[in-house]
C-alpha cells in the first residue's frame, strides 16, 4: 500500500545524529491521570471512524495510556493553540479465539487543542472533553493544522528529547524552516504531511516495538550506497521498557506497557519528578503510574522498576523524507500505460533490476538464513491454514480448495527431499504502488518499507524469500491489467501486457540478479497462491464487485487456465480468463521473450480486519488523489 508515497533523493545516505537538548521552554506539566479520562468518551467514538484504525468491528473495552507529551503548551482561553502528543493503548474484545488472544494496538495520537478552533478545521474535532485538564477546549487532530503540523518539522529540525520523545536528523542535512504544511488526505493505514515540495512526514498510527522496518531498511540501503531506495532526512521515536515480562518483550505482566522513563522527565503530562538515569541497566528506586481506563473507570497502576532494568526497546513514530513532486508511481504510469494501449516492458523489465539490486544490497548488509525442511514446513502449514480459513469464508473457492492445496503440498515436498531457499531481509508489501520513477532520470525507487502493518514489526523483521516480493509484484501487474476499465473489445490486449510484463520484470531481476525467479515454479507457485488467496478474501470482504479480479488468477493457478471450469462450477465469467502461468522455463531456453510463467504471491494474514485495499489495487474510483503522491494501493 502506499503510504502518502515518499519523493526522495535517491542517493543521500543517512545516519543518526548525536542527540542533542531540544530547543525551546520546557513545556507545561498536566496530570496524566486527568487527560486520558477525560477523552475517553471522545476516542471512544472517534478512532473507529478512522480509516486507520485496525480493530473495526470489534468494540472498545478501555483504553491505557502509554504515554502524554505536551509539545506545546496550551493556555485555557488563549488564542493560540497546544499539542498534545499521545501513545494509547485501545483495549477490545472479539476477534480471535480465546486461545490465541490479539494484544490491544498501541496508536499515535497528535491532538490539537484549541478554546475557539477555525472553521477551517471543523472536520478535524475531535469533540469538547466534559471534564479534566481539558474542561472546555476543543480537540481535534493536529495535523489537519497547520500551525501544528508546522511546529512537528520544527522539532524534527532541532534533534534532542522531549519528554518520552526522540528526535533526531541525519548528519549533513538542513532542513529549511518555513515550509507551508498540508495534509495528505488519501491514505489509510498511516498519516502524512507534505512540506512545500521539499519534504514528506510520514506519522504511524498505529505503532509496536521495535524499530519500524520503513525506517530501519532505508538507513541499511543508504550506509550501503544503494541508490534505488528513498534516504530519510529525520525521524522521531520513543522507547518502551518491559515491566514484569522478559528483557525486550515491551509487555508487562497482563499485556500492558510500562509508561517509558522519559514521561516522567521535565516536558511530559504527568511529571511525577526526576527518576534517575536511563540507560539500559541502570538502578532505579523510581516509581511510574499507568493510568488503565476500561469502561470509563480509572484505575491506577503502580509498577516498581527492577533493580537491573532491561534495555528499553525503540517505537518508531514518524519519518522526514525529501518529497519530488515531478516522480511518478508505478501503478499510475502503469495504468496510463494500459489505457493508452502502450508497450511498458522496458519500464518493467527496469523495475526487476531495481528489486533485484535493492534484494542484493540488503542480502550483503544484513543477517540472512537459509530455509530448511522445518521451516518449509512451516511456511507450507500456515499457507494451508489461510486457504482454509479463506475457503470457509468464500464459496467461490471452495471448487477450488484441491488444486490450491497441491500448490503448497509440493512446496513443502521439496523441503521434505532436501531442498533448501536462501532468506534474508526484503520489502515485505512491493507492488507497483510502492515504487517511483524519478523525473529527472527516469530510475525507480522503492518506497514504503514498513511491510504489511497488520502485522507484528517482529514478524516484519525476519528473513524470507525474496520471492515474497517478486510475487507481490507479478500479482501488481494482473491487478492493474483488470482494473483499468478496458474498452470493449480490449480485455484479451490487456491480458497479454500483463503476461508481457510479468515476464519482462522477471528478466530484469535476472539480469541484476543472476538468478531468475521463474527458474523456482513450485516456490513462485506457492507464494503467488497464497497471495490471490487472501486477495479474495479481502475482495469478498470489503468490495464484492473486484472479486472476479483475484478469481482469475485463482482459476489459473488451480490448472484449469482456459481449458474450463472446475468441478461444480457451472460456468467460467468472461472476467476470469487470466494470463497464462509463468511456469518452468525449458531446458536451454533464453531468458529473454518467454512470457508462458508461473508468477508468485506474498503470503499475507488472511484474518485481517484494517480497512486497507488488497496488494496491488488502488482505491475504488472517485477517491481524490493528491498530486505528486501516489494512490493508496493494496497490500
Amino acid at each position: 500500500m502506499s503510504e502518502g508515497s515518499t519523493r526522495a533523493n535517491p542517493t543521500r545516505a543517512a545516519t543518526p545524529a548525536p542527540v542533542a537538548p531540544a530547543v525551546g521552554p520546557p513545556p507545561a506539566v498536566e496530570p496524566a491521570r486527568g487527560v486520558l479520562p477525560s477523552l475517553v468518551p471522545l476516542l471512544r467514538e472517534w478512532l473507529p471512524r478512522q480509516r486507520w484504525f485496525a480493530g473495526k468491528g470489534r468494540p472498545i473495552t478501555g483504553f491505557s495510556l502509554v504515554s502524554a507529551t505536551e509539545l506545546l503548551p496550551s493556555v485555557p482561553g488563549g488564542p493560540a493553540p497546544g499539542l498534545l502528543h499521545l501513545l494509547v493503548r485501545a483495549e477490545q474484545t472479539g476477534g480471535a479465539p480465546p486461545d490465541r488472544p490479539v494484544p490491544p494496538d498501541c496508536y499515535q495520537l497528535l491532538l490539537g487543542v484549541r478554546s475557539d478552533p477555525p472553521p477551517q478545521l471543523a472536520h478535524a474535532v475531535i469533540g469538547r472533553p466534559g471534564g479534566g485538564p481539558l474542561h472546555g477546549r476543543t480537540v481535534y487532530d493536529a495535523l489537519q493544522d497547520p500551525r501544528l503540523a508546522g511546529l512537528l518539522l520544527e522539532r524534527l529540525r532541532a534533534p534532542g528529547r522531549l519528554g518520552a520523545l526522540r528526535f533526531t536528523r541525519a548528519p549533513s542535512t538542513d532542513i529549511p524552516s518555513g515550509l507551508l504544511p498540508r495534509p495528505v488526505t488519501t491514505e489509510q493505514s498511516n498519516s502524512s504531511v507534505v512540506y512545500g515540495d521539499a519534504y514528506i512526514l510520514k506519522v504511524f498510527r498505529r505503532v509496536g516495538l521495535g524499530t519500524n522496518p520503513d525506517l530501519e531498511l532505508p538507513l541499511t540501503l543508504a550506509r550501503a550506497g544503494c541508490g534505488r531506495v528513498p534516504h530519510p532526512t529525520a525521524w522521531f521515536e520513543t522507547d518502551a521498557r518491559p515491566a514484569g515480562g522478559p528483557a525486550g518483550s515491551g509487555r508487562a505482566s497482563g499485556g500492558r506497557y510500562e509508561v517509558p522513563a522519559e514521561v516522567t522527565a521535565p516536558g511530559s503530562v504527568g511529571n511525577s519528578g526526576p527518576v534517575g538515569n536511563s540507560g539500559p541497566g541502570v538502578t532505579r528506586e523510581g516509581v511510574i503510574r499507568e493510568g488503565v481506563i476500561r469502561e470509563g473507570v480509572v484505575r491506577e497502576g503502580v509498577v516498581r522498576e527492577a533493580a537491573a532494568a532491561p534495555e528499553a526497546e525503540p517505537m518508531t513514530l514518524g519519518i522526514l523524507q525529501p518529497f519530488l513532486p515531478g516522480s511518478a508511481d508505478g501503478w499510475q504510469l502503469a495504468l496510463n500505460s494500459l489505457s493508452v494501449r502502450a508497450d511498458f516492458t522496458g519500464a518493467a523489465r527496469a523495475l526487476g533490476r531495481a528489486t533485484a539490486e535493492v534484494h542484493t544490497a540488503l542480502a550483503s548488509a544484513l543477517p540472512t538464513a537459509v530455509l530448511r525442511r522445518q521451516q518449509i514446513d512451516l511456511l507450507a502449514a500456515g499457507m494451508t491454514e489461510r486457504l482454509e480459513a479463506a475457503v470457509a469464508a468464500v464459496p467461490a473457492l471452495r471448487p477450488y480448495r484441491e488444486p490450491l492445496r497441491a500448490a503448497f503440498d509440493a512446496f513443502a515436498a521439496l523441503g521434505r527431499r532436501g531442498r533448501t531457499w536462501p532468506a534474508q531481509r526484503i520489502h515485505g508489501d512491493l507492488h507497483l504502488g510502492q515504487t517511483l520513477r524519478t523525473a529527472h532520470d527516469g530510475r525507480w525507487a522503492l518506497i514504503d518499507f514498513e511491510g504489511e502493518p497488520a502485522r507484528p514489526i517482529a514478524e516484519r523483521r525476519r528473513p524470507q524469500p525474496v520471492a515474497r516480493d517478486i510475487a507481490g509484484m507479478l500479482r501488481s501487474f494482473d491487478y492493474a491489467a483488470r482494473t483499468h476499465r478496458p474498452a470493449p473489445g480490449s480485455s484479451a490486449w490487456s491480458q497479454e501486457w500483463a503476461v508481457q510484463n510479468r515476464a519482462a520484470y522477471c528478466e530484469g531481476y535476472a539480469e541484476a540478479a543472476g538468478a531468475d525467479p521463474r527458474d523456482e515454479p513450485e516456490l513462485m507457485r506457492a507464494y503467488e497462491t497464497d497471495k490471490a488467496v487472501y486477495e479474495v478474501l479481502y475482495e469478498a470482504r470489503h468490495r464484492p464487485d473486484w472479486l472476479p479480479v483475484p478469481m482469475a488468477a485463482i482459476h489459473r493457478l488451480a490448472g484449469f487456465g482456459n481449458g474450463g471450469p472446475p468441478p461444480g462450477v457451472p460456468h467460467t465469467p468472461d472476467a476470469w480468463t487470466a494470463p497464462e502461468p509463468l511456469g518452468a522455463r525449458p531446458a536451454g531456453a533464453d531468458r529473454t521473450g518467454d512470457a508462458g510463467r508461473t508468477g508468485g504471491a506474498a503470503p499475507a494474514d488472511a484474518g485481517r480486519t484494517e480497512d486497507r485495499p488488497a496488494p496491488g489495487v488502488p482505491p475504488a474510483p472517485g477517491v481524490p488523489q493528491t498530486p505528486g503522491v501516489p494512490p493508496t494501493s493494496p497490500a
